[in-house]
């Protein structure tokens, strides 16, 4: 399929990307040219709140057994297994200790009378098994299994795009979960085609995603990529123009071409949009701003994007009505 665009309005579908240049305020982006960090002067694209800056923070839980492997499918701790039965996440087996003083015993046993009313097969078993189990040894007397998150492939997000506009969100190493969680909120609520993430050094589908997006993972196809500069080259390959965010863009986002077929980048919170993946947008663009706050964190400012390519293409059907 060809990509759209006009100079000087939003890419539109149909129309061929050959010879036609790229949209109105595109420029290349050299080798050299640095990283690209979201989104408004000076932004730093950082988390907000306690945890800023780290490393994404999955379900809590692990296994000790043997070698010490870990176990990103098991979520230990009652406040954190409650927190997952009410987010919707997909649960296979709950392990729930045998030990423990009366009120303990009540506590758990409501639990378990909610995980088996949700479907999930518990099992009693003693504290010793949870203490193996258990990655940090505050498991409260129980741990849950999640099932595997279905992942879709990059085909399933492009054949979700359809023909016309359409909205693909590209992370490039979003590290938190709650911010990963939030943009998939975002991009579900504005009607996205997916959200396309890397498979290593990225935030995955885990109970706070669950949480922060309001089980919106469960609605929007989430693709999961070895190599984002590769996965860009076949989305641009299905018509869609690519737009990154970053502080180093000479345009706003109000004179951008959003609408149309577009695929948005979104950088990490700490670095931005890493060179490779710099270097295959057809345009940049950032948020203008007026406060002396350094910027909004990387899950705002994909809302942000987001609304302006749903208002564009409004709009742009509003005029061909």
């Amino acid at each position: 399929m060809a990509r759209s665009g006009r100079q000087g309005k939003a890419p539109r579908a149909g129309a061929s990307r050959a010879g036609s240049g790229r949209p109105s305020g595109a420029k290349g982006v050299g080798k050299g040219a640095g990283k690209g960090r979201d989104f408004g002067k000076g932004a730093s694209g950082r988390p907000s709140g306690k945890g800023a800056g780290k490393g994404p923070r999955g379900p809590r839980g692990g296994s000790r057994a043997g070698a010490g492997s870990s176990r990103s499918d098991l979520i230990e701790g009652r406040r954190a297994v409650v927190e997952a039965l009410e987010c919707g996440v997909p649960l296979k087996r709950a392990y729930v200790s045998l030990s423990g003083d009366a009120r303990d015993g009540q506590d758990l046993a409501r639990i378990a009378s909610r995980l088996e009313a949700a479907g999930v097969a518990v099992e009693r078993v003693p504290k010793a098994r949870l203490d193996q189990m258990s990655s940090h040894g505050a498991h409260q007397g129980v741990v849950v299994q999640a099932s595997d998150f279905p992942y879709a492939d990059l085909a399933d997000v492009i054949r979700a795009a359809g023909e016309g506009d359409a909205l693909i969100v590209l992370l490039d190493h979003v590290t938190d979960e709650g911010n990963f969680g939030a943009i998939v909120r975002s991009a579900e609520v504005v009607g996205a085609a997916g959200v396309v993430i890397a498979k290593a050094r990225a935030a995955k589908v885990g109970v706070g995603a669950y949480k922060t997006s309001a089980g919106a993972v469960l609605h929007l196809p989430i693709a999961q990529v070895s190599n984002l500069a590769g996965a860009i080259d076949q989305i641009k390959e299905a018509g869609f123009w690519v737009a990154g965010s970053t502080e180093h863009a000479t345009q706003d986002v109000w004179e951008a071409p959003m609408g149309g077929r577009l695929c948005l980048v979104m950088g990490s919170e700490g670095s931005g949009i890493s060179r490779l993946v710099r270097e295959k947008c057809d345009f940049e663009c950032k948020l203008p701003q007026r406060g002396r706050v350094e910027s909004l964190n990387v899950a705002q400012a994909t809302t942000v994007m987001c609304y302006e390519w749903l208002r564009r293409t409004h709009e742009s059907q509003a005029h061909e009505g």
